[in-house]
């Protein structure tokens, strides 16, 4: 009876059941999380250019020249899509530095959506995605836009079956992921791995301020960018939230903000509640992420609604501090910019623009679509 006792423990342990014993006798084993699919190929560097700091990757999903590659087909492809029309890059045009000129991009049947595409470029270094941060990581950014119906309007299941069906595909998957199954997981994993690849700095600014070229910027972006660093709420305040430290600059950080853009002044409301969605915390409401300001010459239009055209409207709306609600962000510079005089605002604000437009950096080679 003891042996066959002992037994029961230990099978019903692997199941990680609670047993019938005594209080004192009572055990729960923890199952294990499942595995998750994990490279074939040899894992690669990913070399950052000038002025941006080394590229992170989960342990789960290191990259691989062949996982790359294939999250390169995926991304181009509308295989993703219910209808076939749409891909990733239909929202993140390798035209207009991997982002949209609308407002708002066209989805499946034509549907719209209702806030700007952001970049790709660089969204490695981002601490969330999507406006409101409502997910961590790019593996995980991978599946939203195929289950929303205003984008890809699919479901994970279907898009295995369409990918599966594909001679082509099969042959990739197996090199990049070994034989078997193909699952959502590895495509998620391959186009966030070449997401990681989509970088782009080596800006005049880069080789100005980390190169040591003291002629990459001319005279009006030195002076942008000596106002840029004027870190109190008197005077432009940017670098506050479009970060640059010594070795690199993402022109990012992981706070949100309220600058009054979701704000209807007529109205009196929220047009759109941004973080709180996510948290339900009122302190959030109307916060959005800090987009990175790389490349900004390229992405018009501006904001998370894509309601500004011109960096010279932005630079007016910023001067005004912003647009005044209940929610509004601590770190909006104060109406008025005090530390500009008024006469020299016109120009302060070219210069900023003029150093903005330094930060137009190198469009990686594989950001077009495969042959």
């Amino acid at each position: 009876m003891r042996f066959r006792f002992a037994f029961l423990i230990a099978a019903t342990s692997l199941v990680g059941a609670e047993l019938t014993l005594p209080p004192r006798a009572r055990l729960r084993v923890p199952v294990p999380p499942p595995r998750t699919a994990l490279p074939a190929g040899k894992t690669i560097e990913i070399k950052p250019p000038l002025g941006l700091p080394p590229v992170p990757f989960p342990d789960d999903n290191p990259p691989t020249a062949e996982t790359i590659e294939l999250g390169r087909k995926l991304f181009f492809d509308p295989v993703l899509s219910k209808d076939g029309t749409v891909s990733c890059s239909s929202c993140h045009d390798p035209k207009s530095a991997l982002t949209d000129p609308e407002p708002f991009s066209k989805g499946v049947n034509g549907s719209r959506g209702g806030r700007h595409s952001m970049v790709v470029l660089n969204a490695v270094y981002h601490p969330t995605q999507f406006w409101d941060g409502r997910v961590i990581t790019l593996e995980q950014q991978a599946s939203r836009p195929v289950l929303d119906p205003l984008e890809m309007a699919h479901s994970l299941e279907g898009v295995e079956r369409k990918v599966s069906a594909d001679p082509g595909y099969i042959a990739m998957f197996a090199k990049a992921w070994g034989p078997g199954r193909i699952t959502y997981d590895m495509i998620a994993k391959s186009i966030a791995s070449y997401e990681r690849t989509l970088l782009s700095a080596n800006s005049p600014f880069d080789r100005y301020y980390y190169g040591g070229d003291k002629k990459a910027m001319n005279e009006s972006a030195i002076r942008g960018l000596d106002l840029f660093m004027q870190n109190n709420l008197d005077a432009p305040n940017c670098v506050s939230c479009h970060q640059i430290s010594e070795t690199s600059a993402t022109f990012t950080e992981s706070r949100f903000h309220n600058t009054g853009v979701a704000w209807d002044t007529k109205q009196g409301r929220m047009v759109d509640p941004g973080r709180f969605n996510v948290t339900k915390d009122k302190k959030d409401m109307g916060a959005f992420k800090v987009p990175t300001l790389r490349n900004i010459e390229l992405t018009a239009p501006y904001m998370h609604d894509g309601s500004m055209k011109t960096l010279e409207e932005v630079m007016d709306f910023y001067f005004d501090g912003g647009r005044k609600n209940p929610w509004l962000s601590g770190v909006m510079p104060h109406h008025g910019v005090p530390t500009i005089p008024k006469e020299q605002q016109a120009q302060a604000k070219k210069d900023l623009v003029e150093f903005m437009k330094a930060l137009t950096g190198e469009i990686p080679k594989n950001a077009q679509a495969p042959k």
